[in-house]
């Protein structure tokens, strides 16, 4: 799995004009599910994520984590995360799952950081959406389940 996460001030989601999904302080994370991904990796992710310190302390330090500050949580899925582009000028996706796979690792994903009482947003698997946010830093990382 890839993650791409940003810390946010606020962010929603729209699918055809209409917004589905909102949040205020916390992360947006666009997630890519590849082929040989299973729950593990999902866990892996949403442990290292929701305790990841980039949130500042009191003395202006990145020392505090999602749960710490009681952030909230945007979840997008993007299989374009496993693009290939060394060849050529058109990525190749043959990386990513079959979006049955795919489906099921969003969901589970979503669920594991419910469960640690995050509110989570997400968009609509393989919906077009349209993704606002306002980046807070900006802080970006991306992180991957298998390195």
């Amino acid at each position: 799995m890839r993650a791409v996460i940003q810390r946010i001030k606020e962010s929603a989601v729209k699918v055809e004009g209409q917004i589905i999904g909102r949040t205020g302080v916390g992360l947006l994370v666009l997630l890519g599910v590849a082929q040989n991904d299973g729950p593990a990796d999902a866990d892996y992710l949403v442990n290292k994520i929701t305790h990841l310190r980039i949130f500042e302390d009191e003395n202006g330090k990145l020392n505090r984590s999602l749960l710490e500050i009681g952030g909230e949580m945007m979840v997008v899925s993007q299989f374009t995360l496993l693009a290939d582009c060394r060849k050529g000028r058109r990525p190749s996706f043959v990386d990513a799952a079959e979006p049955e796979l795919a489906a099921d690792l969003y969901e589970y994903f979503v669920e594991q950081v419910r469960s640690q009482g995050i509110h989570v947003a997400t968009g609509r698997f393989k919906a077009m959406m349209e993704v606002a946010l306002i980046n807070a830093g900006p802080v970006t990382i991306m992180l991957e389940s298998q390195r």
